[in-house]
């Protein structure tokens, strides 16, 4: 019986940031914002899953540099303040 000696786990050297992959381009759809309907309430901060949505001193922003297009935020949003647009390239 020949023995395999398997490696688990390694050592990545070149670890980064995801901030470094932009990954907006995927995009198909890109969500807009009524800032008169939103609320403020974050939902959309919390759901993303690419870390894309901004809030600023007075509405939400999204960074498109890594939306990836997805509308959890427009599905999240309590009151319907966010859609998703053909995304014009």
């Amino acid at each position: 019986m020949t023995k395999v000696k398997i490696t688990i786990g390694g050592i990545n050297k070149d670890a980064g940031s995801s901030k470094e992959y932009k990954t907006g381009g995927w995009r198909t759809m890109k969500p807009e914002v009524d800032v008169e309907k939103c609320i403020q309430c974050l939902k959309c901060f919390d759901y993303c899953p690419d870390g894309a949505v901004k809030k600023t001193d007075d509405a939400i922003e999204f960074d498109l540099d890594y939306c990836k297009g997805c509308g959890i935020c427009a599905k999240e949003c309590p009151v319907k303040a966010i859609v998703m647009k053909v995304e014009e390239k």
